[in-house]
């Protein structure tokens, strides 16, 4: 197991950390490129390609959001499995991963084609801004092959604890999306088209180089491109535990279109401000996305291995470090939100509604963080169900009602912000409860026995 991080054994901080720390870096380095996008795009194009690109977002996210989280049930199959020394099973659930890629990869291309027109008029987008969306959508999502397939291939990755050759890839295409960005829009002037280009390139870029590491590693998960197809129980037991989190990732991409679409009606500088926002948002999230991610492979590990244990103080410590560095970020972005909105977009109104926008949500980052990261845990556990229903009525349901019947009454930007903290706390409540009474790993142990007998 040269290539792999065995996350069964050793110090819980030290090993969670090691695992974190490339996935937390490849983060960053996803969030420059896409910051880097927009400050090409706002700097050269203007503020009409940059409400384009950087409202975009939701949309994006809940195409490609439901088939990462379908495909995410296969991180914890194949992670359960290497922690259990299952490598046969191992090798069935990376090839039927690797084939659900390709299968849905080209469904998202014929479905992100035909209904993004409809789908951002449905969004309220400004007449003047909606070419741009179209045009820079459906590029995009003609490179959906290459954006499933790269979260595949990641995914089988950080599945057997390897974070460090994601990482590099990562870097690698960062590179590349920035110097095509700066050759198609900076130079040249091609047009907001050619960002979305940009990035499937080097999507492609990364994909080529993850394929060739699993096909040339001698470890237990070689893929053998001959071997490519679905094992049915295998296909089974991935989309049982990866749809739940498949379906999450969608209904909140539905509550997201609905802000975003409130965000829209009030207008292109609304949608400029609030997009800048968005892209500096990410850097809060790091953490929270890296310790989730961390959490499920620690979680399937161990669980796999049957240290139960272990998996609990893991679980305990990993909360632990992703509100208190969220929070941290949080902060930061709240001191300094106008010049960071600068750098898109010098428009006193753009850097108004993206520091509104900031200074209303950022000090609440640690309740999303908790409540990413028990999502992590449980999903780790195979309780992909658990953080499906509470997502659902806080993230989806509640959010929408709120919003639909408070900005009707009172029509101001602000009400529409607020929508995040108040449903990130319901959440984290939930969370809280459900930690706290549900002996999730003593379930987990009584279902193992069940399943052997």
């Amino acid at each position: 197991m040269k290539e792999s991080n065995i996350l069964t054994e050793g110090s819980i901080p030290k090993k969670i950390i090691a695992f974190a720390i490339p996935l937390f870096l490849g983060n960053l380095f996803q969030q420059l490129y896409n910051m880097a996008d927009s400050l090409i795009v706002g700097n050269f194009l203007g503020s009409n390609a940059l409400a384009a690109v950087t409202s975009t977002g939701s949309l994006i996210f809940l195409l490609v959001g439901f088939f990462n989280g379908t495909a995410m049930g296969a991180g914890v199959v194949i992670s359960r499995y290497f922690g259990a020394k299952d490598y046969e099973k191992v090798h069935k659930a990376v090839h039927t991963d690797l084939a659900f890629g390709i299968a849905a990869g080209v469904l998202m291309t014929i479905l992100g084609i035909v209904f993004t027109p409809q789908i951002l008029l449905w969004m309220k987008t400004p007449a003047e801004v909606l070419p741009n969306s179209v045009a820079y959508l459906r590029i995009y999502f003609l490179g959906s092959l290459a954006v499933v397939l790269y979260n595949v291939c990641m995914g089988i990755l950080q599945a057997v604890g390897d974070s460090r050759h994601p990482l590099n890839y990562l870097i690698f295409s960062s590179i590349v999306n920035v110097i095509l960005d700066l050759l198609f829009n900076g130079v040249f002037r091609l047009g907001v088209e050619y960002a979305a280009l940009a990035t499937i390139i080097s999507q492609m870029l990364s994909v080529i180089l993850c394929m060739r590491r699993l096909m040339n590693t001698q470890d237990v998960y070689q893929v053998r491109l001959k071997e490519i197809r679905f094992d049915l129980p295998m296909l089974k037991q991935i989309i049982t535990i990866g749809l739940p989190s498949g379906v999450q990732n969608s209904i909140i991409s539905i509550a997201n279109i609905v802000v975003q679409s409130n965000i829209n009606s009030f207008g292109k500088m609304a949608m400029a401000g609030c997009g800048s926002y968005s892209k500096i948002e990410g850097f809060g999230f790091m953490p929270i996305t890296c310790f989730a991610m961390a959490m499920t492979t620690f979680i399937g590990q161990n669980l796999g291995a049957k240290e139960y244990e272990r998996a609990k103080k893991g679980a305990a410590f990993g909360i632990f470090c992703s509100i208190t560095a969220a929070e941290l970020i949080g902060m930061v972005i709240y001191i300094f939100i106008p010049q960071l909105i600068r750098l898109f977009d010098t428009e006193a109104e753009v850097i108004g509604y993206g520091t509104l926008q900031a200074r209303t949500v950022t000090l609440f980052y640690f309740l999303l963080a908790f409540s990413h990261t028990v999502a992590g845990i449980m999903r780790g556990a195979g309780k992909s169900t658990v953080p499906l229903v509470v997502m659902l009525i806080c993230w989806c349901l509640i959010r929408i009602t709120y919003i639909t019947i408070i900005v009707h009454f009172i029509h101001k930007i602000q009400v529409v912000f607020w929508a995040y903290p108040l449903t990130w706390s319901l959440s984290s409540i939930l969370f809280l409860v459900y930690l706290l009474k549900a002996d999730w790993i003593h379930n987990f142990e009584r279902q193992e026995k069940k399943q052997c007998a």
